[in-house]
């Protein structure tokens, strides 16, 4: 299997691990005394988007920036 390109700069990878982190340790701390269907539905959702953006910040790759053909200015090179 081939490691996909890096198309994240370095700050967004670093910003992306600490808010996902935060955001699934939140969302896990929030699970712990989760009362109705609903909130643990969204609580779960939160858990999973910060588990989200911390693969993508450690990858370095982001699936939606690969498809839309965005590079960020600290990744574009000049010619």
């Amino acid at each position: 299997m081939k490691r996909p390109e890096i198309n994240i700069a370095p700050a967004e990878r670093a910003g992306r691990v600490l808010v996902g982190a935060a955001g699934a340790l939140g969302g896990l701390a929030l699970l712990a005394s989760a009362g109705g269907v609903l909130a643990v539905v969204l609580e779960v959702l939160l858990v999973l988007a910060g588990s989200d953006l911390v693969v993508t910040g450690a990858l370095g790759h982001c699936p939606p920036y690969a498809k839309l053909g965005y590079i960020p200015r600290p990744l574009r090179r000049t010619a």
